[in-house]
């Protein structure tokens, strides 16, 4: 898929779509289109390339002829969710200093959200590109899913900046929990090991996830500690 899509973004907070009720527990499908510059447009505090300088790419300004394919491995080893740090307080100081630089919403209502955004309830996903396998842990159970990739697509937003999904498809083998369609998302466009990524995943059709604009599970490194995390996280 390399067709380029445009997303007509809705225009205030407040008008949120209701969801339509998938029965898996890791996605939530909706109409809602990406409204606010949110992390798929390049609007977020993370440390991308860990020197501080955020590229033109990252901001979602580049030219199509310049995405090119990724492998699984980019996506590689034991990643943590930060839905459950966000949840606790912990990233209380992140939804500060976003209101703090960017008053057109305050720290709760950055907090509400984000809280929509990171929601999810698989706690750690494991990449293995060498067997092309994603394990997905969900409390005491998990389940494995092998996908294939199935290239990319490139998003256009209302803004006029873009963002690049990179799609994977899952094969006979999988467990019959693992979604069959998952996307990902870390703000770069050419092969490079991602620092943190979001994910789309659904059973659908990977045209449908691509609708998906309010809910994107967002994953950082299992080793860091939550204090490392508001550090990426406010390294801007």
């Amino acid at each position: 898929m390399k067709n380029k899509r445009s997303i007509l973004a809705l225009l205030s907070v407040s008008l949120l779509a209701a969801p339509i009720a998938i029965n898996q527990p890791w996605v939530t499908a909706h109409t809602q289109d990406e409204s606010h510059d949110h992390d798929h447009d390049h609007d977020h505090d993370h440390d991308h390339d860990h020197d501080h300088e955020k590229k033109d790419h990252q901001h979602g300004i580049f030219e199509d002829k310049d995405v090119k394919e990724r492998e699984l491995s980019d996506w590689d080893g034991e990643w943590q969710s930060i839905f459950p740090y966000l949840t606790a307080g912990d990233l209380d100081e992140v939804m500060a200093h976003k209101a703090e630089h960017d008053d057109k919403m305050t720290a709760e209502e950055y907090k509400e959200y984000y809280t929509k955004g990171y929601e999810t309830t698989i706690d750690k996903i494991d990449i293995h590109s060498e067997d092309h396998s994603i394990t997905f842990h969900e409390g005491e159970e998990s389940y494995v899913g092998y996908y294939e990739s199935a290239g990319h697509e490139i998003l256009t937003y209302e803004s006029g900046k873009k963002g690049v999904r990179y799609l994977f498809t899952a094969t006979d083998q999988s467990d019959e929990k693992a979604p069959k369609y998952i996307q990902f998302s870390d703000h770069e466009i050419a092969p490079t090991k991602a620092h943190h990524f979001h994910i789309f995943m659904g059973n659908s059709s990977h045209e449908e996830i691509l609708e998906e604009m309010e809910n994107w599970p967002t994953y950082y490194p299992a080793n860091l500690t939550k204090e490392e995390i508001v550090h990426e996280m406010l390294a801007h």
